[in-house]
């Protein structure tokens, strides 16, 4: 009997079998540790820049002295980090960010002048956010709004 037309059959099905197995293994290794670590990395810098911006935009919301303060001041936030909502609030005279993942949470405190009074108010990602200065020269309040 002559079996020489099976050994190819073998040889292609061997071949896919390795091929197979190797495609699996790098999928598993890829979304198994070291995707999710990326995400993780990226999600955590992209809320340490989102906070930090924040605080540059409230900053820069509170104009020179002036005897009344009325100010408004848009700011750009992502609508998103690493797929989640999430929030930025104040709490006391720091910007705190809260994201479902503590990972990616944050905190940090603006640079604002001795005559701010108060920072209040929170914003939640997806809306559009302000940041309001109001007051005289003794005390101005710096508020963080966000419209749906």
């Amino acid at each position: 009997m002559d079996s020489r037309g099976l050994s190819t059959v073998v040889e292609k099905l061997l071949g896919l079998g390795i091929v197979v197995l190797y495609i699996g293994l790098l999928t598993t290794t890829l979304y198994g540790g070291v995707v999710p670590e990326y995400q993780s990395a990226v999600g955590s810098e992209l809320g340490e820049r989102t906070l930090v911006q924040s605080a540059a935009r409230i900053e820069a919301a509170v104009p020179p002295r002036a005897r009344t303060v009325t100010a408004s001041v848009q700011v750009d936030l992502p609508a998103t980090i690493d797929g989640a909502a999430y929030t930025i609030r104040t709490d006391g005279d720091s910007l705190v960010l809260d994201h479902p993942d503590p990972s990616i949470d944050g905190r940090v405190q603006p640079v604002l002048p001795s005559r701010v009074d108060s920072l209040d108010g929170a914003w939640e990602s997806g809306e559009q956010t302000t940041v309001r200065v109001t007051g005289g020269r003794g005390n101005v309040t710096v508020t963080l709004e966000g419209d749906s």
